[in-house]
């Protein structure tokens, strides 16, 4: 069961508890580094992404309401670790008007 916070509380919620926000990020180039590589990711991918998504479905887009996301650590068969991200979000087509 998620946790409640109020503004001026000292309690600190675990990221997983905390409500997301959307525009909680200043405008310009993310300043975190874990942020900015998100941000660097959908810049060098998401036209190939996007692209991927409509020859696959067609025209539309990928809710971010009606979603899911998953983050896993795997072992990285050169050493260290690895990060596998799912996002999982309901594909909404175009309607026309």
């Amino acid at each position: 069961m998620p946790q409640r916070w109020t503004p001026g509380s000292t309690d600190r919620l675990t990221p997983v508890a905390a409500v997301p926000t959307r525009g909680s990020l200043g405008g310009g180039i993310p300043t975190d580094p874990t942020i900015y590589r998100f941000h660097e990711m959908l810049q060098v991918y998401g036209t190939t992404l996007k692209a991927l998504v409509h020859e696959e479905f067609g025209d539309g887009i990928i809710s971010a309401i009606n979603f899911r996301l998953d983050v896993k650590k795997v072992a990285d068969p050169e050493g260290g670790e690895r990060a596998v991200i799912t996002l999982d979000g309901k594909y909404l087509p175009t309607k026309p008007f």
